[in-house]
């Protein structure tokens, strides 16, 4: 929930960050597109973090990166800071914290006959953390301005690694 419903909150940024760095959108756009990309390409290496040392280490792995990445995305300054943050430290924190790991995780966990339900529930959740982290980011955004809410959504990024160490 707090890796994607922050994650599908990244446009909110667009605008104001675009506006105080003077930059066009296809700043901003390529950034996220490398981040998609990223993230996409990143899956197999953190998926064998999560079955070799186990899913709790490879979402602390992907919590630290992905924190690491909000705070250099506040910071950043120049296009090459911003694809590094955004890009990539994000893209492979969302992959470590995302449902390809959670998933691996909670078929581990459960009994064959409950695995079904127990992946709608992780689904489910993970979906519902848009509804919730895209009207909070937008209230931060609003109340501290962009760079500060950035840095606002580290630090609930870096509640992911207290949280996956209940994992097995």
């Amino acid at each position: 929930a707090i890796s994607l419903g922050i994650r599908h909150g990244f446009g909110l940024w667009l605008q104001p960050m675009s506006l105080d760095h003077g930059w066009g959108r296809e700043v901003f756009s390529f950034a996220i597109a490398v981040q998609n990309l990223v993230w996409g390409i990143a899956q197999p290496v953190t998926g064998s973090i999560a079955d070799r040392f186990g899913a709790g280490r490879a979402i602390m792995v992907g919590a630290a990166l992905y924190a690491a990445g909000l705070l250099l995305m506040a910071a950043s300054s120049t296009r090459g800071m911003m694809v590094l943050s955004a890009g990539f430290l994000i893209g492979f924190g969302l992959s470590g914290t995302t449902f390809s790991i959670v998933f691996g995780a909670v078929s581990r966990a459960l009994p064959p006959e409950k695995r079904s339900l127990g992946m709608g529930i992780a689904g489910a959740v993970g979906s519902a953390g848009q509804f919730v982290m895209l009207p909070g980011s937008m209230a931060l955004i609003s109340g501290l301005g962009w760079a500060v809410a950035l840095v606002a959504l580290a630090g609930i990024v870096a509640l992911m690694v207290p949280l996956a160490t209940a994992l097995k």
